[in-house]
């Protein structure tokens, strides 16, 4: 890429440059793409997203923004890496709500909290990279969509889940690998890549070919993004390094708790073989031992009638000694 069309990571945008109103646009452009609707972003909130730490972990903004229907949103930024993330999406989104009403206002007054959430990350299984979740009651056994009844300007009127309760957008960066055909391809394309067509027609993103190319940083600020790029660098390679570490340690201790394991049910299925071998043994030996008192038996009463001792042998199976000895009281 070119210097000149070298344009700076969104998240060091989001912290350092779209927090000024008249950057406004390219987050506007982004929150449009993603609700598919016209978004006027009318002030941003103190939030995390405002530290200044090169090596900062949390990168969030809260945005206050309006549709082209006067609706009032409040919309979550997130670059964050983070165990227990999707506790961490809940927190924000309730702390949002909470935030923005008054002690003694009414439910009525309670804002509509869009989380979008911008991870470079792997936050575990799934083949897209964009992921949207909301609210939804429906039957059970009839699986229709609840629909409640309420007050606005004096009319009822009917309400969904829907309009209410959260919505979440997940934004697997790393998973992104298409063609940018789409307008959210190009931002995607941008989030990853740093690319931005020429021609772009994406909402926001021709604000961003003018107001965020990093030429147009001064020496401090340019100074201060690669020291950004930097300590992602390191991090990325820390946690590479853990992980990989971890991988080790994991082999390792399953390794021996196999080898323990192993030992463990060799030990009892060699006792258990063990008894089993000697009741099969100690059965065989009664059995033996029945049988030769019972030849004995026999023999004794054969003798005794006279019959020759050659003959006692060959019915009975016992050797001619035994029978000489045998007693004939």
């Amino acid at each position: 890429m070119n210097a000149d069309n070298r344009y700076v990571r969104f998240d060091w945008a989001v912290k350092r440059m779209l927090r000024n109103k008249a950057n406004f646009d390219v987050l506007e452009g982004l929150i449009t793409v993603l609700l598919n609707e016209k978004v006027t972003i009318v002030e941003l909130l103190e939030s995390e997203g405002n530290q200044e730490s090169a090596d900062d972990k949390f990168n969030r903004v809260d945005i206050k923004a309006k549709n082209d229907k006067g609706q009032i949103f409040l919309v979550e930024i997130q670059l964050t890496r983070e165990l227990y993330y999707l506790e961490r999406i809940l927190y924000g989104t309730a702390k949002a709500i909470t935030e923005h009403i008054n002690l003694g206002n009414t439910y009525s007054e309670i804002k509509k909290v869009y989380s979008i959430n911008i991870i470079y990350f792997d936050l575990g299984k799934g083949a897209d990279y964009l992921y949207h979740g909301q609210n939804v009651f429906t039957g059970v056994h009839t699986h229709d969509t609840l629909r409640i009844s309420a007050k606005e300007n004096g009319v009822i009127r009917m309400r969904t889940s829907e309009e209410v309760f959260p919505e979440y957008f997940i934004i697997r960066v790393n998973e992104f690998d298409q063609v940018a055909k789409t307008p959210l391809d190009e931002w995607l394309d941008y989030l990853k890549n740093g690319h931005i067509k020429d021609d772009t027609t994406a909402p926001g993103l021709q604000e961003a070919r003018k107001k965020l190319q990093y030429m147009m940083l001064d020496k401090a600020e340019r100074y201060a993004y690669d020291e950004h790029l930097n300590a992602i660098m390191i991090q990325n390679d820390v946690l590479g390094n853990a992980r990989l570490e971890g991988l080790e340690e994991g082999r390792e201790k399953g390794l021996a708790e196999g080898r323990e394991k192993g030992l463990a049910e060799g030990r009892e299925k060699g006792l258990a073989e063990g008894r089993e071998k000697g009741l099969a043994e100690g059965r065989a030996e009664g059995r033996a031992e029945g049988e030769h008192s019972k030849a004995m038996a026999i023999a004794q009463s054969l003798k005794g009638m006279g019959m020759p001792v050659q003959q006692i042998a060959t019915v009975t199976g016992l050797s001619v000694e035994e029978i000489v000895k045998l007693n004939l009281d």
